[in-house]
């Protein structure tokens, strides 16, 4: 290998991916941090950068672009990771126009534009709720006619269920529109489908899914996001039939999306009304709510030090190996909690593996080797935290505030 040093530039708007920037340091390469100037004083592993890059708040993925090409005059890069959902489009922009390898502008809207990541997985076989662009006038009045209401008008690219409103009738559609203006053609269209919501979280190297940790929410996050409570999550038994299931189906999707190497996050919903899975959306990046933490919990496995991993495997044409799995179950209970500094003391089962510190957050992650006593721990705790800690608070209109 050259004896240069390479570096990875990370981007992120917030504060996260600290495990990353240490793996990626500790492999030999100069980690260069692009932040936000707000989060200049956050708790980032200064001893992992080799530099810290500022950028003002929300700025286009042309002005990221401005500024990483001011700075590479002096500094060569080699790899561009985005931390963030909302980062990956300046990613990807920034690899076309420096000619870096990695997931160029196409291959990122299959992860970021939900319309383009409903038509690639329908055309892998996944099923997918019916849905159209919004578009056409006459394709949205033919779609409410012949798919049955509620439906959800969903943006395109915003992460989560940030933004996302249900529509009851087709006359509710058009003042909606009209208020969006010309950010309307930024939304699709889709059947509303009750049911459980899962979630597969993955690790992919060279196209071939390399772990798949299947995982069920509580409440739907689209309901939690709007209405409030306390969001769950916890892995399911790995030989249940819905695990199987969604196993199979995220090892055909994920490379069909064109995920080359990399981690994803990837939600489905299973129908009230036939017991199927539906694709809903993926990223090409770690789960949030904590979700890796359950992870690394149950299995071992840190996916912010494995996708480190897989991006120095990648530049350096080495070999990746996933790291043994451990056979454990895990799960969390997080809400906005009233008070500064919840106190989590009695929260004290043998299986509690972690307590979150947050403010204003109230966050636990139990463990165990029985998926069951996950289940009924997560459950429990959850009632608790609705009555004992539970604060509510209007769920951000175009992305997420931390």
């Amino acid at each position: 290998m050259d004896d240069v040093r390479q570096t990875v530039l990370c981007i992120s708007s917030y504060e996260k991916g600290k495990a990353f920037l240490r793996e990626a340091a500790a492999l030999g390469c100069d980690v260069v941090l692009l932040t936000a100037e707000k989060l200049k004083d956050a708790s980032w592993p200064r001893e992992a950068l080799a530099d810290l890059w500022l950028m003002p708040d929300r700025l286009t993925p042309e002005q990221v672009l401005n500024t990483v090409t001011y700075h590479a005059r002096h500094r060569r890069i080699d790899r561009v990771v985005a931390l963030d959902e909302f980062d990956l489009e300046a990613a990807a922009l920034i690899r076309e126009h420096m000619r870096l390898p990695g997931m160029g502008q196409s291959t990122t809207r299959f992860f970021r534009d939900k319309l383009a990541m409903r038509q690639r997985a329908q055309r892998a076989g996944v099923l997918v709720p019916e849905f159209t662009p919004v578009l056409h006038y006459d394709d949205l009045r033919e779609f409410m006619a012949s798919v049955p209401g509620p439906w959800v008008l969903k943006p395109r690219s915003s992460a989560s269920a940030i933004g996302i409103r249900k529509i009851h009738q087709p006359q509710h559609l058009w003042p909606v529109l009209e208020e969006l203006g010309d950010e309307q053609s930024h939304y699709l269209l889709e059947r509303f489908v009750p049911g459980e919501v899962f979630h597969v979280d993955g690790v992919t190297w060279k196209q071939q899914v390399r772990m798949s940790a299947v995982h069920q929410y509580g409440a739907p996050p689209m309901k939690v996001m709007h209405e409030g409570g306390v969001f769950t999550t916890r892995s399911i038994h790995r030989d249940s039939l819905d695990a199987r299931m969604l196993t199979e189906i995220h090892e055909g999707l994920v490379p069909a999306l064109g995920m080359m190497s990399g981690v994803t996050h990837t939600e489905f919903i299973k129908a009230e009304d036939d017991g199927e899975f539906y694709f809903l959306e993926t990223a090409a990046r770690v789960g949030g709510a904590y979700i890796s933490d359950v992870i690394e919990h149950s299995t071992g496995t840190n996916l912010w030090r494995e996708w480190a991993r897989i991006e120095v495997a990648s530049m350096r044409d080495a070999k990746y190996d996933l790291p043994r799995q451990k056979g454990l179950y895990a799960g969390s209970v997080l809400c906005l909690a009233k008070m500064p500094e919840p106190d989590l003391s009695g929260f004290d089962a043998p299986e509690v593996v972690d307590r979150l510190k947050h403010h204003h957050h109230a966050g636990l992650i139990v463990a165990s080797e029985s998926a069951e006593r996950v289940n009924v721990l997560v459950k429990q705790y959850a009632g608790e935290f609705l009555e004992r800690f539970c604060a509510t608070a209007p769920a951000p209109a175009d992305r997420p505030t931390a």
